[in-house]
């Protein structure tokens, strides 16, 4: 069960999702990232912003995969997911340009730019903490509709909905691009920890659908009830159709480590994931197959195994 935190606002949840954060960087210094972008998790990189600000911390050896990229755009096009990780991730957290990557950057040709990625996120050790927005559609990364849960990174065509969401990043809708590179969702269930952001009304349908309504690919934020580690962080908007709200407060005000004195929340999350197993999860890597990708684009993918190797604190 996804452990639900209801909170009164956007930022208190980007200080949640930030604490989160640095205290992963704090015991892995080269710890993997799976970066989101839009205006969800803006709050969690302004809050990790401050941080670092506040209390500097070496994050030089932090890597970064992003969720996915437009295909399409001209190379430096603002609204392009690479100009946006920059703007607002690397450049202002300090991350190395170099460790940040997104689908499709090592690939010359697009038919082989889902399985290049994948096997580095294999190469990497796996995504320890990512990062997850829901369009209104119920997506995660562009996983549209019908996306199948065993899918891995691919080309997909975006739904009319999600351009039209999109399109405020834009001058117009016809400027949104059809298609992108997405992590699949069985990339995404791969990372050891997902936290899952949400906020105003417009996401409620797609959050009580996610975390409370049956597991199916109509609703591709359901797939988040597969992971034994979710965290979700919903303002009082997106939780309004959450049938078991009230326990999700109860839950989180009850907490385990949480003093009765405590006046606010403190700002962790309970791991459901133990640390022995979170250093030597298997994690699967993409080549060409046996675990079926989605009809639309007929890819075909295989999982191999590999342990994560040990961390070293710093870099070769």
């Amino acid at each position: 069960m996804a452990e639900v935190v209801i909170v009164d606002h956007r930022e208190q949840a980007g200080e949640l999702a930030a604490h989160a954060i640095r205290s992963l960087i704090e015991q892995q210094p080269d710890a993997v990232l799976g970066l989101a972008t839009g205006s969800t998790p803006l709050p969690v990189y302004q809050a990790l912003a401050r941080s670092l600000e506040a209390s500097p911390l070496d994050v030089s050896a932090v890597r970064g995969f992003a969720l996915d990229e437009y295909v399409g755009l001209p190379e430096g096009h603002p609204e392009s997911y690479r100009a946006v990780i920059t703007r607002e991730v690397v450049e202002p957290l300090g991350f190395t340009p170099s460790l940040v990557h997104l689908p499709g950057y090592n690939s010359p040709a697009i038919e082989t730019a889902g399985a290049n990625y994948e096997r580095d996120i294999t190469d990497a050790g796996g995504i320890d903490l990512q990062i997850l927005g829901i369009g209104s559609t119920g997506h995660i990364g562009f996983n549209e509709p019908g996306s199948s849960f065993a899918s891995l990174t691919r080309i997909k065509t975006l739904t009319e909905q999600t351009r039209r969401d999109n399109a405020r990043f834009f001058d117009s809708i016809d400027d949104v691009p059809r298609h992108c590179l997405t992590q699949g969702l069985g990339t995404i269930l791969r990372a050891r920890h997902l936290v899952l952001l949400a906020f105003g009304e417009g996401k409620a349908d797609a959050i009580a659908a996610a975390v409370e309504g049956p597991l199916t690919a109509s609703q591709p934020g359901s797939a988040i009830q597969l992971h034994p580690h979710v965290t979700v962080l919903v303002d009082e908007a997106a939780a309004s159709k959450l049938k078991n709200a009230d326990y999700y407060r109860y839950t989180w005000a009850n907490r385990p480590g949480r003093a009765s004195s405590e006046s606010r929340p403190r700002y962790r999350f309970t791991s459901s994931t133990p640390t022995a197993l979170k250093r030597n999860r298997v994690v699967s890597a993409a080549s060409s197959a046996s675990h079926p990708g989605d009809a639309e684009t007929g890819n075909t993918v295989t999982g191999r195994t590999v342990r994560r190797p040990a961390r070293s604190t710093t870099r070769p």
